[in-house]
């Protein structure tokens, strides 16, 4: 009935705003298994009807929405666990093909970022977890449509990913009081997401804080130096900056 409002600026507005809480809503609440099943198949409809909510403009509502999603990867309940990750491999795939089967790099990122907030949040990556993204992987070995092209490789890369984060963070807690192997785990980390500035930016402020905290304020203002380089060299392919990463060369040669 309300499809022409909800479309308006390319699905970024007020009442997708609101139509889209009230289906978070029935994933932040606690459901019965079989609610969740009608749930899950409402969310696929609502992504398949509306991709550039997700996938165009802002990342609030993709994000909001990974979120969830991986949390009900962890359910304790196996059929709402395989519905989760079911919903999970058709939203990536829908990102996919919304990007003219070129990549999947918001979902990616989201996820990621989601899995960062659900380790502090919900202490996420258990057995169960990982069961959730065998399940993931299997759906892009078994998906004939999409056999010929990059997509299960990027599925799988994420996953790895999703995995390497689990376990650097299992030991960080292992490390959490030796300050320099608990920092070199997370520059390991950092230096595992050269290639996506958010993330990396993420994980060298969290280096930061923890040099700050004990003392080590020159290794903090490395940190970030190569934050601000980061930024510096993304506005200069933006062209909106000339230099790029070289404007920091005379403070350290390490920005390199």
């Amino acid at each position: 009935t309300f499809q022409r409002q909800l479309q308006q600026s390319d699905c970024q507005n007020v009442l997708m705003k609101k139509v889209f809480d009230t289906h978070m809503l029935f994933l932040q609440i606690n459901q019965s298994a079989a609610a969740l099943k009608h749930v899950f198949a409402a969310l696929r409809l609502f992504v398949g009807k509306f991709p550039s909510a997700f996938f165009q403009g802002q990342a609030d509502l993709c994000g909001s929405l990974c979120y969830e999603i991986l949390k009900c990867c962890n359910h304790r309940s196996r059929s709402t666990q395989t519905e989760a990750s079911a919903l999970l491999y058709f939203f990536m795939r829908k990102n996919f093909e919304f990007n003219k089967q070129k990549s999947i790099v918001r979902s990616h990122l989201q996820l990621i970022k989601a899995v960062s907030q659900l380790i502090a949040d919900a202490g996420i990556g258990g057995s169960r977890f990982q069961h959730s993204l065998a399940i993931i992987n299997n759906f892009a070995n078994g998906d004939k449509q999409m056999k010929n092209v990059n997509f299960p490789a990027e599925v799988k890369d994420l996953t790895k990913r999703i995995r390497t984060v689990l376990m650097a963070t299992a030991q960080m807690k292992e490390h959490e009081k030796d300050p320099e192997m608990l920092v070199d785990l997370q520059y390991s980390l950092a230096n595992s997401y050269a290639s996506t500035p958010e993330l990396r930016r993420t994980w060298l402020e969290s280096m930061a804080k923890i040099h700050a905290r004990n003392g080590d304020l020159s290794e903090a203002a490395m940190c970030y130096i190569h934050i601000a380089a980061l930024i510096a060299e993304y506005l200069k392919r933006k062209g909106l900056f000339s230099m790029g990463w070289p404007a920091f060369l005379s403070i350290t040669p390490n920005i390199k």
